[in-house]
């Protein structure tokens, strides 16, 4: 048997000796889903950054707008699939799975979104990310005007340049330091759940 590769290129610190706040939200999102996803480990090595990384994460991925759940992970796995970010196409992948009830379409949506299972309007929202992730030197008015007759308001633009450009910090942070998914990713939304 082959010893499983390592976490992160980084030391990856127990969960025990962590700042009380840091613990307290691992401890949180392990008894919620069963498991601790590694970004939360790995990103502990530095306490600091890890509270601005989850602070602007749920500013952005769990708010009220125009964007449902499973359109902001659509486009979180869409350019996770363009920067080859392993762990975040694993993960966010899963997560989209679950919200759209669809065991397919994250397989889909990171390899060729313009092939996938999805609307019109989602279509439009995942041109518009990868444009931001690819080439946001050209995004202009025209890219805004081609959101707007999908029904996405500025304000939702701003949502999907916003959350292409913070998993454009996290894919390179987990490619460079070599995040690996949890195993549990891989099956979560393709089979039922164990009761």
């Amino acid at each position: 048997m082959t010893a499983s590769p390592p976490l992160s290129r980084y030391p990856v610190p127990a969960i025990a000796d962590l700042p009380e706040d840091i613990r307290a939200r691992i401890l949180e999102v392990q008894d919620k889903a069963g498991f601790v996803p590694n970004v939360f480990l790995t990103l502990a090595h530095r306490p600091d950054e890890f509270r601005a990384f989850f602070a602007y994460h749920d500013a952005l991925m769990l708010k009220e707008g125009g964007l449902s759940k499973g359109e902001r992970e659509m486009i979180v796995v869409a350019t996770s699939g363009a920067n080859q970010c392993l762990y975040c196409v694993v993960a966010h992948g899963a997560i989209l799975r679950i919200y759209e009830k669809k065991p397919t379409l994250a397989d889909q949506v990171a390899v060729n979104y313009r092939k996938a299972d999805i609307t019109p309007r989602q279509r439009a929202m995942l041109d518009f990310a990868l444009k931001v992730c690819e080439a946001s030197a050209e995004v202009g008015d025209a890219d805004f005007a081609a959101l707007a007759t999908h029904g996405f308001s500025h304000e939702d633009a701003w949502d999907i340049a916003a959350i292409t450009a913070f998993f454009g910090l996290s894919n390179r942070m987990a490619n460079t330091i070599s995040m690996r998914p949890n195993e549990e990713f891989y099956l979560m939304g393709r089979v039922p759940k164990a009761k």
